[in-house]
């Protein structure tokens, strides 16, 4: 969230500030300003219409990791951006909301390195390439990936979803 500042300009003659702020500059932030209000208004509903409180953290967090398309972040990495930002919150409040928002359906779990979990930000199903030695994480484009042979599920339950994830390192150097 950006502040508002109320910058005042100067007489160009006499380089004497007039207190009076440049209409296209005004119009600037006051543009900005209302484009934040809309974005923040717009993560409230979804937070809202996923049966959430919208609280002052979880809509801070959720600008955080909805506001630069889609991403793929451990609560760790997370909780240093908020920090970053300037939200003040705990790396407890972090994990509790990201695991509230994939029960609510607007984010998917990755649990990729023994203990260490990503959260993915796009719930399509889509698969992911994980690149070893930098644990980072991409999705794997819109190709088609076929699994066969699957087991019959014990009984009374069903398949809901099958991830994909290929590991990847660089290549090794060959010598001779």
């Amino acid at each position: 969230m950006l502040k508002r500042c109320d910058a005042a300009s100067s007489d160009a003659d006499t380089g004497k500030r007039t207190g009076k702020r440049p209409r296209k500059a005004a119009r600037k932030r006051s543009d900005l300003m209302e484009t934040e209000r809309s974005q923040d208004d717009e993560l409230e509903i979804r937070v809202r219409e996923a049966g959430l409180r919208p609280t002052r953290q979880r809509i801070a967090l959720a600008e955080l990791l909805f506001a630069k398309g889609d991403r793929h972040l451990s609560a760790e990495e997370l909780h240093e951006e908020a920090l970053g930002a300037g939200v003040a919150v705990s790396l407890a409040t972090v994990y509790n909301t990201l695991h509230q928002f994939t029960e609510a359906g607007l984010l998917r779990i990755l649990a990729l390195e023994g203990s260490r979990t990503y959260f993915d930000t796009n719930t399509s199903d889509h698969h992911h390439f994980f690149i070893e030695g930098e644990n980072r994480v991409v999705d794997i484009e819109a190709a088609p990936v076929s699994v066969h042979n699957l087991p019959e599920p014990p009984e009374g339950m069903e398949i809901v979803n099958v991830d994909i994830i290929v590991r990847l390192r660089p290549k090794k150097a060959r010598h001779g």
